[in-house]
Parts: C-alpha cells; sequence; structure tokens
C-alpha cells in the first residue's frame, strides 16, 4: 500500500495535467472531470521482456474504428450537455479519455491516473506537492469495454467510491455488489444472453453443438451459465474450448482440428472480436464452410470479423446485439471530424491515417515506418471522411455507441439532482445535499444509485439492485451483399428478458439465410431423428443426446420424431403395427349374437323345453304306477330344479353387469343344491324302505312325505346361507380385464375364490352322498328306483365338475363364462337324461309295463330273490352245524327246507312256494300290501 501511495505522489507532484496517464488521450478541461475507458486499438505486441534493458511500455496495434466511435459518443454527449440551458446550467464537463488497447495492463495505468487527484488530500501528502495549478478530481469514469478489463479497473476504483459505468460489459460476475462496489452498467447481463442462446438452440432443435469462450472474467462466466442452460435443456456440448488472441500458433491449430473433426455442426461463441479472429483465419485457411456460427454481443457486429475475406465462413451467423438507439445530431458531428480542428483528441490524427492509409504531416508513425516496406503517402488531414467506406461511419445501428452516450447523460442527471437538491430532501446524512463545488466520488456514486429518468430519446434508465440496466436484445443474421460480397446484419427477431418464460424468443425464420444462402435449417444433432413409432434408445459411454432408434414396445406408441419416450396407451386402446398411435381394442366378453354364445343358448333353451315336456308327462300320468313309484312330488321338484339349472346358465351369457354376477353363481349353486338333495332323499328313501324288515311306526314316520321336503329344503337352505355370506362379504361385480392385447375382456370378479369353491364343493359332497345311497340301492326294483342311472349321472356330475376346476383357471376373458356353461348343461343333461328319459321312454312307448301287475311282479321278483338268498344263507349254516353233531355221517341230498315267518308253519300252505332244485323255499309276502302302499 505504501508504494502505491508513493506512486499517486509521483503522479501528483506535476502541475500540467497532461502528466497523468499514457500520453495518448482525448482530453478537455473543465469544472467537474469526467474519465473515459476505450478500446482505440484492438490489442498490444506480445514483445517477450527479457530484462537486458529497462521495459518499455507495450505498443498498441491495429485502430479499432468502433471503439473510436463509441469515444466519440462520449464526447459527443459532453459537447451537447455543456451546450445545453436546462442540464448543469453554468457548469462545464471536462474529460480524460483513455485507450485501454483492450487489455489490463493498460487499462490500469489509465485509471491510476484517475484516482491519483481524488485521493491524494485525503492521504495528507501535501508536503511532498509543489502543485500551484488546481487539478480537478475525476468524479465518474465511462467504461470499460470488455468484461475482464472493466473487472480489473473495477476492483482499482472501487476502493476509492469513483463511479464506473460500463457500456459494454456483459459479464455476470460484475452483477456481484460486495465485490465491485461502484460498478454499473448501461448493458444486460450475459445472464440473459446465455439463456437466449440456449432458447435459440432449442428453437431449432440442435442437441449437438461447439462451445467457445474467452479465456477472461468475459467469457469463462458466460459459457459456465450457458452449460448450466444446456444441461437444463438436455442438449449436448461437444466441445468446450477456451480461445485468446494471444494464442500460439499451434493451439489454433489444434483447437481448428478438433472443430474440423466434431460432428457438431454449430458453434456458440462468447468472445470478444480479437479474441476469435485468430481461429476464424484458420478455418478461412482450411476452407472450414459448413459451420453455423452462434455470436454473442461482443463480436455480433464486430467490424474485425465482418469482413469480406471471412464471409465464406461467417456467412450466416445468428448474432446477439443490444436494442439499437438514435443519437440525433450524431452522424453530423462523426463527418466532422478532422486532425485541425480536434485537437484535444490525440486519437484523431490515427484514425485518420488509418482511414486514408496515409500519414500526416510531423506524425510520429511517419518515423516508424521509415524502416517498413510497406508505402502511404501524406495527407493534408482534410480529405473528404464521407468518400470512404470505415465501420467509423455506420451509424445506421448506433447500440455500444448508445450505451455510451445514456452512460454519460446519466452522470450529468446525476449531477443535476445534486445541483437542484433542495436541503433537507437529500439523499445524504439528516437529508442534507451534497455541494456541487465540493463533491466528491461517493457522493456521484449514491446519486447515481437512486437515478431514475428519461432521456430525450423517452427511454427510462433506471439501474436495478446491481446497478445494471434492463434491456432487451435484437438477433441478427449475417447475410452477403450481392453487390460487394460484404457483410449485412439482418435482424431477423428478438428476445424479450422480461417477457413470460416460453415467449420471450421471436424468430421470423424465413427471414434467416445459412451459410450465407441456404433456408434450409442446418443439422447439428448427434443422432439422425428417430421416426415416430420408435424411441431413443441409450448408447452405452456416450452422451444422452447420441442415441439410437428403438421401436416401441406392444402397447406404447410415439406419434412425432425424436421422440425421448413412447406413450402407453390408454388401457382402453393398443397400438398399432407401426407403433404410430392407438386404436380402441375390440371389447369380448360371451355375447348372444356370437355362433358359441348361440350355440349355448340354443343347448340351455333345449334342456328347459325337454325338462319342461318331461314334468308335463309327469303331470299328465301322475297316477301311473311308474309315477308313483318315483315319488312323484319329489320328482316335480327335482324337474323344476332342472329347470332351474338350465336357466342358470343363461345369465352367465351376454355383457356381465353388477347384479349378473351377483346372480349367476348363487343361481347355478343354488339350483344344483336343490336338484341333488331331491335325488339324495328320494334315493335314500327307497332304500331304506327295502331294507327294513318290517315296516313299524318309526319308519313310516321317516319314509313321511312332509320329512322328505323338509330334508331338501334344509340342505338347500345351507347353500343359501353360503350364497348369502358371499354377497354380504365379498359380492362379485362386473371386471374390464385390459391385460389381454387388442382386446378387453368383460368377466366377472367373483369376489371370493373361497366362497365359490365351498359353493361348489358343497354341492360335490352332496352328489358324494347321493352317489354313495345310489350305490347301494343299485339292486332294487328298476321301478321303484333309478339307481344304476343316479350311479352313472353322479358319475358324469363328479367327472364334469373335476375337469371343471383346472379347465376355469387356466382359461381367460369370455372362456371362463363358456367353461362354466358347459359344465352346467353337461351335468344338467346328463341328470336329466340318466333319471327321466328312460320313464318317459316307458310311459309314452311301452305302456304295458306301466301298470300295478307289472310293478308287483317285479317287486315279487326281487323278494324271491333276497328271500332266496337268505334261505341258501340259512340252510349252509344249519348244514354245518349237524355235520358237526353227526360226525362223519353224510346228510341227504333230498330234503325240504320250509323257511317259516315269525315261528308259524300253520300258514306255510297259503304262502307262494319256489322250488330250489330238490328243495322247496316258502317266502311269506304278508306285508308286500302294507309296503306297496306305502310306496305308492
Amino acid at each position: 500500500m505504501r508504494l502505491v501511495l508513493y506512486y499517486l505522489t509521483l503522479l501528483s507532484s506535476s502541475c500540467v495535467i497532461s502528466t497523468y496517464g499514457p500520453h495518448q488521450r482525448a482530453q478537455m478541461t473543465g469544472d467537474i472531470l469526467l474519465g473515459g475507458l476505450f478500446p482505440i486499438h484492438f490489442g498490444v505486441t506480445s514483445k517477450g521482456q527479457d530484462l537486458a534493458a529497462r521495459p518499455q511500455s507495450t505498443e498498441c496495434v491495429r485502430f479499432n474504428f468502433r471503439g473510436f466511435r463509441w469515444l466519440q459518443a462520449m464526447i459527443f454527449a459532453i459537447e451537447e450537455i455543456n451546450n445545453s440551458s436546462t442540464l448543469l446550467p453554468n457548469i462545464t464537463l471536462g474529460y480524460r479519455i483513455f485507450d485501454t488497447c483492450n487489455t489490463v495492463s493498460k487499462a490500469l495505468e489509465a485509471t491510476l491516473s484517475f484516482v491519483a487527484q481524488n485521493k491524494i488530500d485525503s492521504l495528507n501528502l501535501d508536503e511532498f506537492c509543489n502543485c500551484t495549478d488546481h487539478i480537478p478530481s475525476t468524479i465518474a469514469v465511462v467504461g470499460a469495454a470488455g468484461s475482464a478489463v472493466s473487472t480489473a479497473v473495477a476492483n482499482l476504483l472501487g476502493l476509492f467510491y469513483i463511479p464506473q459505468i460500463s457500456y459494454a460489459s456483459s459479464s455476470r460476475l460484475l452483477s456481484n455488489k460486495n465485490q465491485y462496489k461502484s460498478f454499473m452498467r448501461t448493458i444486460p447481463t450475459d445472464e440473459y444472453q446465455a439463456t437466449a442462446m440456449a432458447d435459440i438452440i432449442e428453437y431449432f432443435e440442435w442437441n449437438w453443438v461447439i462451445a467457445v469462450a474467452s479465456d477472461d472474467d468475459y467469457g469463462r462466466p458466460g459459457i459456465e451459465k450457458f452449460e448450466n442452460e444446456m444441461e437444463e435443456r438436455d442438449i449436448c456440448i461437444h466441445l468446450n474450448e477456451l480461445i485468446s488472441q494471444y494464442f500460439e500458433e499451434h493451439e489454433i491449430r489444434a483447437l481448428a482440428d478438433r472443430i474440423e473433426n466434431s460432428t457438431a455442426k454449430v458453434i456458440v461463441v462468447f468472445a470478444s472480436g480479437p479474441d476469435i479472429e485468430p481461429l476464424i483465419k484458420e478455418m478461412v485457411r482450411r476452407n472450414i464452410t459448413d459451420r453455423t456460427w452462434l455470436a454473442s454481443e461482443a463480436w455480433a457486429s464486430s467490424s474485425l470479423i465482418a469482413k469480406q475475406e471471412y464471409i465464406d465462413i461467417v456467412a450466416g451467423t445468428i448474432g446477439f446485439v443490444l436494442k439499437a438507439g438514435t443519437i440525433p445530431g450524431f452522424k453530423e458531428f462523426l463527418q466532422q471530424v478532422q486532425p485541425k480542428r480536434d485537437s484535444h483528441n490525440e486519437f484523431v490524427r490515427e484514425f485518420w491515417e488509418e482511414t486514408f492509409n496515409c500519414y500526416l504531416k510531423n506524425s510520429p508513425r511517419l518515423q516508424e515506418s521509415e524502416n517498413d516496406t510497406s508505402f502511404r503517402p501524406l495527407c493534408t488531414g482534410e480529405e473528404d471522411i464521407t468518400s470512404v467506406e470505415t465501420p467509423y461511419l455506420d451509424f445506421i445501428h448506433l447500440r455500444i455507441s448508445y450505451n455510451a452516450y445514456v452512460a454519460v447523460y446519466s452522470i450529468a442527471q446525476a449531477l443535476q439532482d445534486i445541483l437542484t437538491c433542495t436541503p433537507g430532501h437529500g439523499l445524504f446524512a439528516n437529508n442534507s445535499c451534497a455541494d456541487i463545488k465540493k463533491m466528491e466520488a461517493w457522493q456521484v456514486l449514491k446519486q447515481l444509485r437512486h437515478l431514475n429518468y428519461t432521456n430525450t430519446m423517452g427511454d427510462k434508465v433506471h439501474f436495478d439492485e446491481n446497478a445494471d440496466l434492463a434491456a432487451n436484445y435484437t438477433i441478427i443474421n449475417w447475410h452477403r451483399s450481392t453487390e460487394d460480397n460484404s457483410v449485412l446484419f439482418k435482424e431477423i427477431g428478438y428476445y424479450n428478458v422480461h417477457a413470460k418464460k416460453g415467449t420471450r424468443l421471436f424468430i421470423d425464420k424465413a427471414k434467416i439465410l445459412w451459410n450465407g444462402h441456404s433456408s434450409e435449417v442446418p443439422f447439428s444433432n448427434c443422432s439422425e431423428d428417430c421416426e415416430p413409432g420408435t424411441r431413443k434408445g441409450i448408447i452405452e459411454s456416450m452422451p444422452t443426446c447420441c442415441f439410437e432408434c428403438t421401436e416401441c414396445s406392444d402397447g406404447e406408441y410415439s406419434n412425432h420424431r425424436d421422440a425421448s419416450v413412447c406413450i402407453k396407451c390408454p388401457n382402453n386402446s393398443w397400438s398399432t403395427g407401426n407403433h404410430t398411435f392407438c386404436f380402441l381394442k375390440e371389447i369380448e366378453f360371451l355375447s348372444w349374437t356370437e355362433p358359441f354364445g348361440i350355440a349355448l343358448t340354443i343347448c340351455a333353451v333345449l334342456g328347459v323345453v325337454l325338462t319342461t315336456f318331461v314334468l308335463a308327462v309327469f303331470v299328465k300320468y301322475r297316477n301311473t304306477p311308474i309315477v308313483k313309484a318315483t315319488n312323484r312330488e319329489l320328482s316335480y321338484v327335482l324337474l323344476f330344479s332342472l329347470i332351474c339349472c338350465f336357466s342358470s346358465s343363461l345369465i352367465f351369457i351376454g355383457e356381465p353387469q353388477d347384479w349378473t354376477c351377483r346372480l349367476r353363481q348363487p343361481a347355478f349353486g343354488i339350483s344344483f343344491v336343490l336338484c341333488i338333495s331331491c335325488i339324495l332323499v328320494k334315493t335314500n328313501r327307497v332304500l331304506l324302505v327295502f331294507e327294513a324288515k318290517i315296516p313299524t311306526s318309526l319308519h313310516r314316520k321317516w319314509w313321511g312325505l312332509n320329512l322328505q321336503f323338509l330334508l331338501v329344503f334344509v340342505f338347500t337352505f345351507v347353500q343359501v346361507m353360503i350364497c348369502v355370506v358371499w354377497l354380504y362379504n365379498a359380492p362379485p361385480s362386473s371386471y374390464r380385464n385390459y391385460d389381454i392385447d387388442e382386446i378387453i375382456f368383460i368377466t366377472c370378479n367373483e369376489g371370493s375364490m373361497m366362497a365359490l369353491g365351498f359353493l361348489i364343493g358343497y354341492t360335490c359332497f352332496l352328489a358324494a352322498i347321493c352317489f354313495f345311497f345310489a350305490f347301494k340301492s343299485r339292486k332294487l326294483p328298476e321301478n321303484f328306483t333309478e339307481a344304476k342311472y343316479i350311479t352313472f349321472s353322479m358319475l358324469i356330475f363328479f367327472i364334469v365338475w373335476i375337469s371343471f376346476i383346472p379347465a376355469y383357471f387356466s382359461t381367460y376373458g369370455k372362456f371362463v363364462s363358456a367353461v362354466e356353461v358347459i359344465a352346467i348343461l353337461a351335468s344338467s343333461f346328463g341328470l336329466l337324461a340318466c333319471i327321466f328319459f328312460t320313464k318317459v321312454y316307458i310311459i309314452l312307448f311301452k305302456p304295458s309295463r306301466n301298470t300295478i301287475e307289472q310293478v308287483r311282479c317285479r317287486t315279487a321278483a326281487h323278494a324271491f330273490k333276497e328271500a332266496a338268498k337268505a334261505t341258501l344263507k340259512h340252510g349252509a349254516v344249519s348244514r354245518k352245524r349237524s355235520n358237526s353233531i353227526a360226525g362223519s355221517s353224510a346228510s341227504s341230498p333230498s330234503s325240504s327246507i320250509s323257511l317259516k315267518t315269525n315261528g308259524r308253519d300253520s300258514e306255510s300252505s297259503s304262502r307262494p312256494r319256489v322250488s330250489l332244485a330238490s328243495g322247496t323255499v316258502t317266502l311269506s309276502l304278508s306285508f308286500e300290501e302294507s309296503r306297496r302302499s306305502s310306496i305308492m
């Protein structure tokens, strides 16, 4: 710090203002002094300093015509203010403007001259200073242009709270007010520009780009923000490179090699013109013309790049520029420049020599060029500036020049606010006002932070909390002039930073010429777009922007190109063969109109008709022996239950509804239990009758009709209760099964498979008992029982329902209902045919067998057979006993066996006798009539 103070002391020890800072400058004295920093040159010579002698100041090279125009805009604004009677009356603004040469070192050299006098009094260095003339303090600085330069300048000016207003530094880092306390600007921050660039890339559907940034505080933060924006949009950056105008030639060639070998066709550049120029030259040398450039505002309208010799490479460039402003009278001011008239501006002489490619008399560059092989004639300084074409006179689109103009007027307006401040309404302690004659730079900074005014152009000027001035971008396209092959900047759209997201960008595609001649948008993607019906598939070890096209799976579709994912079809739809859209699935159920449904319906109706016919026959012939022998009352109930069984199968046909789903299983289960119960009770009753030796009163009580119906009711009631519990706890409902491709099956969700198992299991349990009784009674008279047929029908029943279980669980959709209908019909037809068809056949076609005599005869024959078996068994036992008594004596082969009933031999003469071989068997039928009457 002490060294800095001594340096400032040395600067202030001179009494001549011209000794401050670099020798070449533009200056004018005044009551209040403004500083200016402009890039009059593009750079400095890159000479190595070996320190063999005292180091010399680096020389600035390559005159910047646009930078000189920006300087002229500041001078024009100051002259306008000095000539104004309303703005700062009786106060003259002076200026000291230096060339930064687009480098930090030159800018800091000039900045030290600004702060020297400002702090000379506060440093208490009067003993070192013998100045007699008063040097005005620099109360504000306009500049610099490049963000890297402004960053260095802002660090120094911020120490002394000297306000700095930049007209072209857009780095977002400069918005940090904790670090850059006195920095302000009239250009929007790169925060918006990086977003705008990403929006353009997304707009043109590019996903594979190259990013190039200057290796400074402008390029690095800008490209970092751009990377974040690209990542949010899933857009890939293939190459991310840094560049500088001071790169060695081999570094530029290596960078050009990487760009040439890249498949990305869009190059995004966050750099200034001087930094990007070496790369453009190398691209021109290689004739790489198939690239599209996206330019930041730092070089989007740079005259250094927009040259005829570069047009083949840069034609079609999309660039961001600031909204152009208008400065009345500025055109004439630019045209009036002359070396003799503008002696206060030392840059005019060099500008004149560079414009007319000549040397002025007594020019220092004339002496320096004696060793130069190039020849330049002398010029008078009175040449017509309008007769040459130069970027200096490009006043059609004033952007940076307008920003510099606004910066000067902002400082002047802040001074005007100080001048017109009313005590008690000021911005300082106790609402006091600053004294315009004794004010300091920090007071101007305070006033600038609260600035809010409308300039003569009608634009509102107000610095936000980050000391940034809000603005919008104009988007331009570099066209090739058909006349002289020069670059033309055509406006093709704009970017409104204040609009809602998604509506900020507007581009007129019809105005764009890609690569200078084509209207087709260039392709800059890692992979070709995927056609509709496909999606992007990830390629291992490659960025997400590089993909392979994978066909959508069945049931998914994509209806646009380059789809990231396939969209799953709704449940009621399915994808087409090419997976480009979905069609509605076909709805299927066991319909009344389909052939299978019609066939099942016919079978069910046929079963109802046949059963009804049998019932009608039984009713008509109800008093015949066969009908009486089959227990006609239970037969009626049995036939009714069979009608219900056939009818219940019809509920399974048709579109399932909630009510049909809840009705069909209970209807089927209850009908079958009623049927099986009737068969069980009837079979068991006949078996008990014929197995009883004496018909006691207890037998007659159990064989009564009321008890038979009570048993049927009890058996059926159990099934009813199973159904009630099922319907209460887990009622079945209609269900749409979407799991099958291209088809929606409407089925019934049974609610509880356990309940269904109980329902069928209970029915099978009763059938098993019935089968047992039927098997035992298989030898009873045919007139009284259908034992053999019932046994066969029960076998059919078991075969059907045992087969039903695996079939039911292995089928799906409408076939589930079909399987159950087939099982119901098969078992119902089996019962109907086995039990009743033989009876109907005898009743209708063999009436001779349907008589009381036939019934009695068959009953007697059955009794004879049973009695004979019993007698033979008894005789065998007796012979065994006789043999044991007689010892070795043999029994007579002729003997007479007499069977006595109840110990009464006297009644044997009145009973039928049957001769068996050599003996006679006497059978007792004393209770035949009572049995027959009870059965009939």
